[in-house]
Order: structure tokens, then sequence, then C-alpha cells
């Protein structure tokens, strides 16, 4: 017999934060990981050069069709073939990889919190924060060292997208958060606490989430 999973939801602004908790949080609970970056359209209809100018900060950008589906059937205990996204090409790779639910799956992304059939879907929810300097920041030293990119083309298509779109689409969905934390907090006290909220979802606390937002700001 299948046996359902509890759906918890990771999102805020991209480099607040949300990959570190998401692999504190992981490695506790035993629970694979649904990351919403391999969701994106892929782009084969495009020429490179409109690949290269596509808008990824918005939600548009994601199947959220196929996410949605996907999320329905981990929680009900289903495997699935997650889809694994080309950066580089912008395209899905040819091979998706299986992944079978357990008691707990992460859904950790940008847009985690922007979709009400998403949010209908998660137990639980917590949004990581940080100033937008900071995000920057580690962007700027992140894509210089994993993806080769000038500091020129980072802080461009920050300013032109990630910015923006942050504000527009991904700061709105706090409000939808069980859980918000400071991304410029140590990881390892975020992990306590975001462990502390799913313990109070899962034993129905009458403090409720918000107790533990207000403590996490």
């Amino acid at each position: 017999m299948r046996r359902s999973s509890f759906l918890i939801g990771i999102a805020g602004p991209s480099c607040a934060g949300k990959g570190e908790i998401c692999r504190w949080v992981s490695r506790a609970l035993e629970a694979p990981v649904l990351q919403l970056d391999s969701y994106y359209h892929p782009l084969d209809h495009l020429t490179e050069a409109e690949r290269a100018v596509k808008n990824f900060d918005e939600p548009a950008a994601l199947d959220e069709d196929l996410l949605v589906r996907h999320m329905r059937m981990l929680a009900a205990g289903e495997t699935i073939e997650q889809p694994v996204y080309d950066f580089a090409r912008h395209t899905r790779a040819a091979q998706p990889v299986r992944l079978t639910p357990a008691g707990f799956v992460i859904v950790e992304g940008l847009f985690t919190l922007h979709w009400e059939h998403v949010r209908a879907l998660l137990a639980a929810s917590i949004f990581i924060h940080a100033p937008d300097e900071i995000c920057l920041a580690r962007r700027l030293e992140r894509d210089q060292r994993e993806r080769g990119r000038s500091a020129e083309s980072i802080i461009a298509q920050y300013e032109s997208t990630v910015r923006p779109m942050r504000h527009r689409y991904i700061e709105p969905a706090r409000g939808h958060a069980g859980l918000v934390l400071d991304g410029t907090r140590p990881a390892e006290e975020n992990a306590r606490c975001a462990l502390g909220y799913i313990d109070s979802v899962l034993a129905g606390a009458t403090a409720g989430p918000r107790a533990f937002a207000a403590q996490a700001s």
C-alpha cells in the first residue's frame, strides 16, 4: 500500500539561503527534494540568442501544470520522473530522474508559494528572506565561481530581472508562509527553527505557525 507524503514548501529570493536550509532539513528528515528549477519550460523552439535574453525570474518561465501534477503524485505516495533542466542549453535533458517519495518531500524554489494550486498541496510552508545587497553579493560569488560568469553580466541580470521580479512575485508570497526565516542567520539555527515549526504542524500545536514566524523574523 502506498503511503502519502507530507509536502514541505521552501521559498524565497535568489541566494537568500533556501538551498542551505533545504539541505539541513532534507538530511534531518531523510526527505527527497523536488526542485522547481527542474520545471523550466524547454526553449528548443528559440534561437540561442533568444534563449539568452529570456526572463527566468518570472513564474511563467516554469511549467506549473507538470509541477502540480508531480506534486499530487508525490503527496499520494507515487514515484515521479522529474525532468532535468540543462541551463547551458536552456532545455530539458533527454533522461529524467526518478524521485521516490518518503514520509516527507521538500519542494524548493523561488515561486514555491506563488501559485495557489501549489500552496494547496503543502502541509507546511517556509519563506527565507535576506536583503537585496546580501543576495546580490552571494550571487556574484556563486556565479563567478561555479558558472564562470563576469561580474558585469551578473549585476546586469540582477538589476534587469532578478531584483524587479523578486519584488513583483516573490516577496508578496511571503505572506503565505507559515514560518519566515532570516537568511542572514546561521543555517543550523534556522534549520532548528524550521524543524520545530514542522513538528508543530505535525502535532497540530495550538501556538500555530505564526508564533514561529514571529520568533524567526
